[in-house]
């Protein structure tokens, strides 16, 4: 809230509570979405490795998200049955088993603070009842009042509305457009609402429930503000969002919960900035609009995606490009060559690198805990790896780091299995052959070793396989 790094102290020391904002699903998820969600996952391993229990959250919105982010426009998945000619649940349900893939495929973790009908993550529309509870104690409270159109939330009885931005209520009447403002009856202009019902121009939306105020379906702010009380209990440690969420979003949550319950929704924010590719915001009439599939039908790993996101400040504006994405991938697999050492004895040699795993796991561990300075941290991970390419590893260490490593960064490096036993026979048969000086030889068991997925690097340390 103060909008400046902070030493990190929970509110409760048992157990920590983390919520993250989820996908809309009404489209596949773009890679600038799936940067957010690494973000996240990596701010929940850097805690749980710090020695944290915690308890995690994330929300999937399946109704009440309208194109503008406010209150105007359609409903996102109104819009998309419409694109695909479905019904908006078969879109819903479509695109969450989409998400889904995308997310285990990038080896985020499942959120554990949650287990509805649906699974893990809590969808919106499993928790309508809590909804409209909601809105009974801020209609009692007076922050919130009934038009025929909606029932919405009164921003002018909340004294620090607007406060995570800064920004004063005053400042924001100067830049209100009354063209926006859809409802006559609306006492302000930024006044949001809680609750539409089922007249003008979603007299035919395909969702709706019964309420006290009359049939209809929530507005998007409110289900994160009920889920959190549902799930996580009033106040929680940390929320995390995009910066797209600060000045509408996560303001209007705040001034939700806190006009209901009085007490701080949450005591840190923390907010991931936007990805653009090559130097452009993602577009699909642009033509650089893309999702996970897309790349990993270009060959490239998810993983390698995972670590690119790595490779930049969750706060800093991150530029895709094909090259960048080149250099993940080749960085990727050093670290996994470096990681298969593990079955690799000839390359022991702990005499001489005993000493360096745990002081580059010290500063691996000190830079992640530093605002999550991923970068930084990834800096000593590689010069871990360049050390033991040109030393050799110490196998009675390797598996131990590698699982501390996996903890942190998620790169699966840590239960990478060993060749089959019939490539190691044929590295034996050309190490063979290369002794006797039988060149040929040698070289058809290499291209031998390639069709089966394995080269041989011929190196100080002996004869590496790699995968190719």
């Amino acid at each position: 809230m103060t909008r400046s790094v902070e030493s990190f102290e929970p509110v409760n020391s048992t157990e920590l509570k983390l919520y993250t904002c989820g996908p809309t699903v009404y489209d596949y998820a773009h890679i600038g979405n799936l940067r957010a969600f690494v973000f996240n996952d990596t701010l929940r391993r850097t805690l749980e490795s710090s020695g944290y229990k915690l308890k995690h959250v994330m929300n999937i919105t399946d109704v009440g998200h309208l194109i503008s982010d406010d209150d105007e426009g359609e409903d996102k998945l109104e819009k998309g049955a419409a694109r695909e000619q479905k019904t908006v649940w078969e879109v819903a349900d479509y695109y969450i088993d989409a998400f889904l893939d995308d997310v285990k495929q990038l080896n985020i973790l499942e959120p554990n603070g949650y287990d509805g009908p649906h699974g893990k993550y809590a969808r919106a529309t499993d928790f309508i009842s809590q909804q409209i509870e909601l809105i009974s104690v801020l209609m009692d409270k007076g922050f919130a009042y009934q038009t025929e159109q909606a029932i919405y939330f009164s921003v002018s009885r909340l004294d620090d509305y607007g406060k995570l931005t800064g920004q004063k209520l005053s400042d924001k009447e100067v830049g209100a457009r009354a063209e926006v403002v859809t409802d006559s009856d609306k006492k302000h202009p930024q006044d949001f609402a809680l609750w539409f019902f089922m007249i003008g121009r979603f007299a035919n939306h395909s969702m709706a429930w019964d309420s006290p105020w009359g049939k209809g379906f929530p507005g998007w702010h409110l289900e994160c503000s009920a889920i959190i009380h549902a799930t996580l209990g009033e106040s929680i440690d940390i929320h995390t969002g995009g910066v797209d969420h600060i000045g509408t979003h996560h303001t209007n949550e705040i001034a939700q919960t806190e006009a209901a319950f009085s007490v701080d929704l949450s005591k840190f924010w923390l907010h991931n900035e936007h990805l653009l590719v090559e130097g452009k915001k993602m577009s699909k009439s642009r033509g650089n609009f893309f999702t996970l599939k897309d790349l990993v039908d270009k060959n490239y790993e998810p993983l390698a995606l995972r670590l690119l996101f790595l490779q930049a400040h969750y706060r800093s504006q991150m530029n895709f490009t094909w090259e960048s994405l080149n250099g993940a991938q080749s960085f990727l697999k050093r670290l996994q060559a470096w990681a298969d050492l593990k079955h690799q004895p000839a390359t022991d040699r702990n005499n001489k690198v005993a000493n360096t795993y745990k002081p580059a796991l010290d500063n691996i561990k000190h830079s992640i805990k530093n605002d999550l300075n991923t970068s930084e941290a990834l800096g000593w991970l590689s010069g871990l790896a360049s050390a033991s390419e040109e030393h050799g590893v110490d196998l009675s260490h390797l598996q131990s780091t590698l699982d501390e490593i996996d903890k942190i960064f998620g790169l699966e490096l840590a239960d990478r299995e060993d060749i089959t036993q019939q490539s190691k026979d044929l590295i034996g048969r050309r190490e063979e052959a290369r002794h006797a000086k039988d060149w040929i030889k040698s070289d058809e068991l290499r291209q031998e070793l390639l069709s089966n997925g394995v080269d041989i690097k011929d190196s100080v340390l002996g004869p590496i396989w790699i995968r190719t």
